[in-house]
């Protein structure tokens, strides 16, 4: 297929995508769509630990784990994305971080593929439950210091943190984040509703996946999911993969938050689209893959991880949290964008089966024109 003619999701325009010297180009056109065909802005996916066996956090982790992961993610509608580093001792994420800074450096698709990079941790609730799977001997006190390390390792790439706002050094530490243009986000989190409004105040604008990074028992309320759902100020990124969170609360999010305000994100891990079986993984050990895409620490219902793409997301969203699909599409692409300052200069073209939600992806590209409002 080289000549496509697709509705944009979110302007009504009438597109004609061509594919010429092997890069896909957009602008409109008068012809007739095909009615199942659609364009998007590019999908952004802001949380990527890895995907299809390659792994953003490995200890061996090159410059071609990168251009392999984004290469794979690309056939799932994803133009761009966030690698996330979770936390581990300084030296391995120092060494994460410079893979990922190298492949951009060396590769352009990969340069155009990864809009910067999310460090998740090691600033992070010690607490269990609260920590996830990140390892206990590892959390650490924020620290500017050693940001402006793992920054230097990243060659500036560091986009987007995710740390816990209780922590003895928070508070200042977003405020310096923030003024060197790094995005702030609230997970992993046991916070207070005081602390949460004063890490608002200090420039935290995202909730990460919210509903999930908590112990299963809270308080009925306040809690810190209530209190970042309510706060307006805040985004929040989910993971609509319909094992993270059950529909009610998919729909929940969905309704408060709006398409402006919630992001659909995979938070997918290296086991993302390989075959069902049991697999034995640094973190959480021994995991089954069902195919279901569920991902499970063996003998468990415990979650060792997403296994999900964005695609899986925007579809749940239609199909299990009742959002409209041009919704959908912005949860996975100009809200994102917005949060992250982001020019809409992609787009993501898909063939979309109403009666079962799943969408066929067709193409992904970059262009100039047709930047929604």
């Amino acid at each position: 297929m080289t000549h496509i003619i697709a509705k944009h999701m979110l302007t009504g325009d009438v597109c004609a995508v061509k594919n010429t010297g092997g890069q896909w180009r957009m602008a409109m056109t008068d012809q007739a769509p095909d009615p199942d065909v659609f364009v998007s802005p590019g999908w952004i996916d802001i949380q990527v630990n890895g995907f299809a066996g390659g792994d953003f956090n490995a200890a061996d982790a090159t410059p071609e784990t990168a251009a392999h992961i984004v290469a794979r993610l690309a056939g799932e509608g994803v133009a761009q994305c966030l690698p996330t580093v979770i936390t581990q001792s300084r030296e391995h994420m120092a060494h994460c971080l410079n893979a990922i800074a190298r492949a951009m450096a060396q590769n352009a698709t990969v340069r155009d593929a990864i809009a910067g990079i999310h460090l998740e941790g090691p600033w992070i609730s010690p607490a269990d439950g609260a920590r996830g799977a990140h390892p206990l001997a590892h959390v650490q006190v924020p620290d500017w210091d050693v940001f402006q390390r793992l920054q230097d390792a990243a060659q500036g790439h560091i986009k987007l943190v995710t740390l816990a706002p209780e922590l003895d050094g928070a508070l200042p530490l977003i405020e310096q984040l923030v003024s060197a243009g790094v995005v702030v986000a609230l997970g992993h989190t046991l916070a207070t509703t005081q602390i949460i409004t004063a890490a608002v105040s200090a420039g935290a604008t995202l909730s990460t996946h919210l509903g999930n990074g908590a112990p299963a028992m809270l308080p009925r309320h306040p809690n810190m999911i209530w209190d970042q759902l309510a706060d307006d100020r805040l985004f929040a990124s989910a993971i609509f993969d319909g094992h993270h969170l059950p529909a009610s609360v998919m729909r929940v999010l969905a309704k408060v938050k709006g398409a402006a305000r919630l992001i659909l994100t995979s938070d997918a891990v290296a086991l993302a689209r390989m075959p069902p079986g049991i697999y034995t993984t640094t973190i959480g050990g021994k995991v089954e893959l069902r195919a279901d895409g569920r991902l499970s620490v063996l003998g468990t219902p415990y979650l060792a991880g997403s296994a999900s793409s964005l695609k899986d997301g925007v579809e749940a969203a239609v199909r299990l949290a009742g959002v409209a699909l041009a919704d959908a599409c912005r949860m996975a692409s100009a809200t994102p964008a917005a949060l992250l300052g982001l020019p809409l200069r992609s787009f993501t073209v898909f063939r979309w089966d109403a009666v079962n939600a799943r969408a066929a992806i067709l193409c992904i590209g970059r262009s100039d024109a047709l930047e929604p409002n």
